[in-house]
């Protein structure tokens, strides 16, 4: 059965433009704010799930078979960025985030689970330099880094939960890292988005819901969708004042006011 699409990895633009990437189809779509339009910007052979901005507005994809790429929407081009660790090539690579210093945190999941604990969570240097940070989680998936910039924050899908660890690594060996939520029912969460006042949500798959968090992580509400229950991907709007979820099963963005 050919799939209509299978949307993730939604960012905003500094215009509020909506990016988002449709998986199986290879297809990077750009969407008004207002979601009056819909513009095919990209389309290739891969398949994309995350995407995160730089700030010269080129787009890094992580691409599940292809690794780390950068794409320039403007001018069609893509090139490599990274595309293995060490002699290896990535297991399948689920989502990204840039860090305040410009480092690129990135999840590879592959097909690792609660019986597979070997995905692992990387982080690329400005520099360069490559680190496999974690490599004993079931299933890495969202990354966000914290409004403060102390903590990276993972959702680690076949666990259920969302993880944190300090943003600052030791000089070698491995971070501590602990539970931050825990989730029950569905899947597992997905995509991760932090407000500049450090709220979180959480898209929890297969529960059609989203969660929203306060800066300490304590639930302040559970936001369920209108339709579908493959909630893949969620994004505060630049004003906090919105929060945008993404339901992959009926390629839907839904809008939803915080300020009710």
């Amino acid at each position: 059965m050919r799939l209509h699409s299978f949307l993730e990895g939604l960012v905003l633009s500094s215009e509020g433009e909506l990016l988002v990437t449709d998986v199986p189809h290879g297809r990077i779509f750009a969407i008004s704010p207002d979601g009056s339009r819909w513009q095919e910007k990209f389309v290739y052979d891969g398949e994309p799930h995350g995407l995160a901005l730089l700030a010269d507005g080129r787009v890094v994809v992580a691409d599940y078979r292809k690794g780390l790429l950068v794409v320039n929407l403007a001018t069609g081009s893509m090139e490599s960025l990274c595309s293995g660790y060490n002699t290896e090539n990535f297991r399948g690579l689920s989502d990204l985030v840039t860090d305040q210093d410009g480092a690129i945190w990135f999840t590879d999941s592959g097909r690792s689970s609660l019986t597979d604990p070997t995905g692992r969570l990387f982080r690329l240097s400005p520099a360069g330099e490559l680190r496999c940070v974690l490599d004993n989680v079931p299933y890495p998936n969202g990354v966000a880094v914290s409004s403060d910039g102390a903590n990276v924050l993972l959702s680690v899908t076949r666990g259920n939960a969302v993880w944190r660890l300090a943003r600052a690594l030791p000089s070698s060996g491995k971070p501590m890292a602990g539970i931050y939520l825990q989730l029950s029912g569905g899947l597992g969460p997905d995509g991760l988005s932090v407000s500049a006042s450090g709220m979180l949500a959480v898209a929890h798959a297969q529960a059609g819901c989203a969660w929203l968090l306060d800066e300490v992580g304590q639930v302040l509400s559970r936001i369920k969708t209108p339709g579908g229950m493959w909630t893949t991907s969620v994004r505060f709007s630049h004003d906090a004042r919105t929060l945008y979820i993404v339901d992959a099963q009926t390629g839907t963005i839904f809008k939803h006011s915080l300020t009710q």
